[in-house]
């Protein structure tokens, strides 16, 4: 019996955010604070790439608050790109003005979703873990955007690294704000079954992709098809997609109507 192939995606979507030059980040600022009239709009855009995928880890993304319309975002792309199974995690809680998140997107069901808290300095930053196929043999999933400074980054992949090792099958995604061969990586590669990509996949800044600060990681057992950055200018973060194929005996179900 051959093995299930998964198409999966990591995006930041900087809450709807296009952002397409430096000086942006100075003219655009207001949006990550108000309303803006565009942002559903680029959101619909991300919610087209979406469909053509089985799994979906996103970063940069509102719960429900003043700049976002009080609509929560992560459901939003979930009923947009038909997505029957959706997750949200809010990192910081700004009450009205920002419900900062990280989110995910599956066509299967998960088995269990849980929040898992990373060390910061400042609270708020943390991962999503869902677990997918059987109870006896399943599939880990983590999602999370890591923090800023380096110091915090390494702590956070140490963390992470004894969660990725309780599970057999294991894929780590997100935008981990450092480099492929960062100090902080190397620690993660050194301390886990994880992958070390063979080449780099610029995904930052989206107008000029010089950084590969995206990334979709595996452990060994999982054979990886195709791996790139797609060309969807719609925030400062390129997406990252990547197609592999499950070992025959863990399956994740038939994906839902």
């Amino acid at each position: 019996m051959t093995g299930q192939v998964l198409r999966m995606l990591s995006y930041n979507v900087q809450v709807g955010i296009s952002t397409r030059r430096p000086h942006h980040y100075v003219t655009h600022s207001w949006k990550h604070v108000l309303p803006h009239n565009q942002r559903l709009a680029n959101l619909d855009r991300v919610a087209d790439l979406l469909q053509g995928y089985d799994l979906v880890g996103l970063q940069e993304v509102d719960a429900g608050s003043m700049r976002s319309n009080y609509i929560n975002l992560v459901e939003y792309l979930a009923m947009k790109s038909g997505f029957p199974f959706w997750y949200h995690q809010v990192n910081r809680n700004l009450g009205r003005f920002a419900q900062h998140s990280n989110g995910l997107l599956s066509r299967y069901r998960p088995v269990e979703v849980k929040d898992i808290n990373l060390p910061a300095l400042i609270p708020g930053r943390n991962a999503i873990l869902a677990r997918f196929g059987s109870h006896e043999n399943s599939l880990a999933v983590i999602i999370m955007h890591l923090s800023l400074s380096p110091r915090a980054r390494n702590k956070q992949l140490g963390y992470i690294s004894e969660i990725v090792n309780e599970h057999d099958h294991a894929i780590l995604m997100g935008d981990m704000n450092c480099k492929l061969h960062s100090k902080e990586m190397r620690l993660l590669f050194r301390r886990t079954d994880l992958h070390e990509p063979i080449e780099e996949t610029f995904t930052f800044p989206s107008w000029r992709p010089q950084h590969h600060i995206d990334h979709i990681l595996v452990t060994s057992d999982l054979r990886v098809k195709s791996v790139k950055a797609l060309n969807h200018s719609y925030s400062d973060h390129l997406p990252i997609m990547m197609e592999l194929k499950l070992p025959a005996g863990l399956h994740l179900g038939r994906q839902a109507a």
